[in-house]
């Protein structure tokens, strides 16, 4: 949900910032002509930029600064310190960017003026087509053009992007309108010459270097994407395809659902991950009664640590959700779910959330390498040299040397954006580590780095006080940080994630037991 911030700090345009008052790296707040900036002092420069964030409008001025970006604290979008383009998922859109005059000792800033600047790809493709529309798919096609792409584009897919985030969040809660869930006009992907084509891909032609789509088409490529996503997990039990059971994926699955919600009506949320647990407080906001069947004893613990999943399911459970832990769902009826200990819970609505798997079939098929997700190295390129993949279906090259494969929506984003520059001709490596947020009646948990393999739960401070950074280490070696109210220290958390720099995260550790 969109959110603002008002202007604060020294006004730039008339009374200036001292420049001593700068300190190398930190982020200083700041307006012009009443509109929110943020002033970075480098080494060797001073750079001002729009305040706000253009993703959900997060205050840049309290992000953190590193290679030559500023990111965000709410989702770490990251923006180019030069130009303000949007260089990090989950932001699109790039930050104004401010002329900035030295006046003897202090730092003044007039009306935006630079343009962002003109780029040659170092060796593009003839054409190039995406498979999938969601996260990885949508971000690829925009990156290509900002790269300075200007062959055919083409992104097939069963729907225009959208937000995805927000279906289990404010659009499932009905306070996002409608308006704010497609991702673009479809305006801008005219004006960006980037050809949409609805439909199912059906199977790849390597050897003629085209897809085929379900209606007998072909579409040919020099380059190909695939981020086909991922598709959920169907309940294996009589009853689970009954037509008030929901999946929640797409924005007609999120449609659907909230057609049936009726005033008073009962649901069972079937799952107690993050999505699960979304969707069970945004049900809990239009007022109905919401019971979440899952089979562990605490939710989240495996994921997250079980400090922080004690504390959701008594956040859940105070804002009246009945969660019946420890327990599946043995079959499902008109009006209710029948769980394993022989009992049953009033269900007018059931909606599914037990995980996702990858969509490899395609790949499966065109005789690509597939375990667990379609095979790509560091480049995201898969077995064939002239194919990549992105996003939930896609298994990369983690930091230990393991395989990875992550079902998180900036991770897609970020994971499409890296492979439009690789299909482009520049040969960088993928070593974004994860992140993503998950939102329960008003607090947000953002989560950095890969989850579900630690042994030792590392907790400062306190949930229950809306301030807590919980980190999980593996082998020694801290592998994911989760706060909440510490969002700055998950921005740190990420970039020495990023960099392998241990150090730094036994050190924002040993800071935070002593702030």
């Amino acid at each position: 949900m969109a959110e603002s911030t008002a202007p604060h700090g020294p006004d730039l345009g008339s009374e200036g910032i001292p420049l001593d008052d700068l300190r190398p790296g930190v982020p200083t707040g700041g307006q012009v002509d009443g509109k929110p900036v943020v002033v970075i002092r480098t080494a060797d420069d001073v750079h001002v930029l729009g305040g706000r964030c253009t993703h959900y409008g997060g205050p840049l001025a309290e992000g953190v600064c590193a290679g030559g970006q500023i990111r965000c604290p709410w989702h770490h979008a990251a923006f180019d310190l030069e130009t303000g383009e949007a260089v990090g998922a989950p932001a699109l859109d790039p930050v104004p960017t401010y002329r900035v005059e030295i006046r003897g000792l202090r730092v003044f800033a007039t009306a935006p003026s630079r343009t962002h600047p003109a780029r040659t790809p170092p060796s593009p493709p003839g054409s190039v087509v995406i498979v999938g529309s969601g996260a990885a798919g949508a971000a690829a096609a925009e990156t290509l053009r900002r790269e300075g792409y200007e062959g055919p584009v083409r992104m097939i897919g069963l729907e225009a992007p959208v937000d995805r985030p927000n279906l289990s969040k404010d659009y499932l809660a009905g306070t996002a309108p409608p308006e704010w869930i497609p991702l673009r006009s479809p305006s801008f992907y005219d004006e960006s010459n980037i050809d949409l084509v609805a439909a199912e891909v059906t199977d790849i032609d390597r050897s003629r270097r085209l897809v085929r789509t379900a209606d007998g088409a072909e579409h040919p490529y020099e380059a190909l994407l695939l981020a086909p996503g991922a598709v959920p997990r169907r309940l294996p039990v009589t009853g689970a395809e009954a037509d008030h059971v929901h999946y929640l994926r797409t924005r007609a699955d999120a449609e659907a659902l909230i057609a049936r919600l009726e005033p008073e009506a009962r649901a069972v949320v079937v799952g107690a991950g993050f999505i699960g647990l979304e969707v069970a407080a945004s049900l809990r906001h239009r007022s109905l009664a919401v019971t979440v069947v899952a089979p562990e004893a605490v939710p989240l613990a495996t994921v997250v640590g079980p400090t922080l999943g004690r504390w959701v399911e008594r956040l859940h459970r105070d804002h009246g959700v009945d969660l019946r832990l420890g327990r599946q769902v043995s079959s499902i009826g008109a009006g209710a779910v029948s769980l394993d200990d022989g009992t049953e819970v009033a269900a007018d609505v059931v909606v599914v959330g037990i995980g996702v798997s990858p969509a490899t079939g395609l790949a499966e098929r065109a005789g690509l390498d597939v375990d667990n997700g379609i095979v790509v190295d560091d480049r995201l390129r898969t077995t064939d040299a002239a194919i990549w993949a992105a996003g939930d279906a896609a298994s990369y090259p983690g930091p230990d040397g393991s395989r990875v494969r992550v079902e998180h929506w900036v991770a897609a984003q970020r994971q499409g954006q890296a492979a439009a520059r690789n299909m482009l001709g520049h040969d960088r490596p993928f070593t974004d580590p994860p992140f993503f947020w998950s939102s329960h009646y008003g607090t947000t948990i953002r989560v950095t780095g890969f989850l579900g393999r630690w042994d030792e739960e590392v907790v400062v401070g306190d949930p229950s006080q809306g301030s807590v950074l919980v980190a999980l280490r593996s082998g020694g070696r801290i592998r994911a940080v989760a706060t909440i109210g510490r969002d700055r220290a998950n921005l740190v958390a990420e970039d020495a994630l990023a960099r392998g720099d241990h150090a730094a995260l036994e050190a924002l550790l040993r800071q935070g037991a002593a702030a």
